[in-house]
């Protein structure tokens, strides 16, 4: 099968739906499948068209943002063109414009489309107001045009407030690791140093796009929770904050403000090859979300325990149920520096480590070769159901 994926934005930009698309691309080719992805090509990177794994973009300009979203008014044509050979069109949500676009393509011309609804569309301030026109209007004529949306949680289904509606053509289709690339590393004390760890002190790791967009992920609740364990247990932590964008200022200035300026790195962007060694390298890996609407999954919890590393969590992450029933780390209310702190401070304390148990649970429940098998069979269901 040709695959046409159709995501908001596409590597070298990174984040977790850009993970999802290069690795569920890539395994899929294993399957014998190629895949294209159709991508804005934004100004500011890289150009680059093809990956390894079989995987080809094609690169539209992009002529400016709305609230993250890129603009690409060739979007359309390149899609009526890109669809007559195609057998299946898979586009992504929570990006508007792109999704919205390939189903109306995909509606027009007969091809089977999937969307994975990764999580819900929320703002702030007048972007709320933006976001809850656009979910009562056009979003609804987007899942109503889809023939088959994924998602990554079976709770989703009931916490979303868009989908409920549309469980008839609901699959649930876990998100994946891969776990080859993502394993546990055993670092030098140099090593670790020349990632910015001193591993003389205990190191708290957190990862994430650092915008507005993002504020859902917690660091400033972590940064709280940092000064707390500084201030109560006579001993100090570190933590390493990878990603940028442009709330950084902001975060460092919340560090400056509580006084752990010192106990922070902001390391900005990450190259993928380092990722494993920093989490390797970390005793624990925090991902402390404040809103269930907007994190769907979690995928770094995944990269995190592949590598041995245990992880603090909140309640409304995707992967908390498994957290806990593995005994994986700690999962903690949200919106609590306090519990956050709590969490964190049992690891650290009990010397919990997850080592090769966390690899092989993520082998054995979230690899990228079990999830694409998922996938390649409901394409194939669809791809059947069209021919009748």
């Amino acid at each position: 099968m040709k695959i046409i994926q159709t995501p908001g934005r596409f590597y070298p930009h990174t984040g977790g739906v850009e993970t999802y698309v290069h690795d569920l691309s890539k395994r899929l080719s294993e399957l014998g499948h190629t895949s294209k992805v159709v991508c804005p090509n934004h100004p500011s990177e890289e150009h680059i068209d093809d990956f390894p794994g079989g995987i080809t973009t094609r690169r539209l300009t992009s002529v400016g943002q709305i609230a993250y979203t890129e603009l690409t008014p060739m979007l359309p044509v390149a899609l009526l063109q890109e669809v007559k050979n195609a057998d299946i069109l898979h586009t992504h949500l929570p990006t508007p414009w792109s999704a919205d676009i390939s189903t109306l393509v995909g509606e027009l011309t007969n091809t089977p489309t999937v969307i994975t609804y990764h999580n819900d569309i929320i703002g702030d301030g007048i972007a709320d107001y933006i976001s809850q026109a656009y979910n009562s209007t056009v979003l609804r004529a987007t899942l109503r045009s889809a023939d088959q949306i994924i998602i990554t949680q079976e709770n989703y289904i009931e916490s979303s407030k868009q989908l409920s509606q549309y469980k008839d053509k609901i699959t649930v289709v876990g998100n994946g690791v891969d776990i080859e690339r993502f394993q546990p590393q055993s670092l030098s004390q140099e090593s670790q140093r020349s990632h910015g760890i001193n591993p003389d002190t205990p190191t708290i790791f957190f990862l994430s796009v650092l915008n507005r967009s993002h504020d859902y992920k917690g660091l400033d609740v972590l940064l709280q929770a940092i000064k707390l364990l500084n201030e109560h247990d006579g001993r100090s932590v570190q933590l390493i904050v990878g990603g940028d964008g442009e709330a950084r200022s902001k975060y460092e200035k919340i560090a400056a403000k509580l006084g752990i300026e010192n106990s922070v790195n902001f390391k900005g962007y990450i190259p993928d090859e380092e990722l494993p060694a920093i989490y390797s390298s970390s005793d624990v890996f925090a991902l402390p979300s404040l809103s269930s609407d907007q994190e769907g999954f979690g995928l770094v919890l995944l990269e995190a325990l592949a590598c041995g590393t245990p992880v603090v969590t909140t309640d409304v992450v995707g992967v908390a149920d498994d957290v806990r029933a593995a005994n994986l780390g700690e999962v903690v209310n949200r919106h609590d520096p306090e519990a956050l702190a709590a969490g964190i401070r049992s690891v650290i304390n009990h010397q919990r480590s997850v080592n090769e148990r966390g690899h092989t649970f993520c082998a054995e429940n979230y690899s990228w070769r079990r999830q694409s098998k998922k996938m390649e069979e409901v394409y194939q269901n669809l791809v059947e159901k069209e021919a009748k």
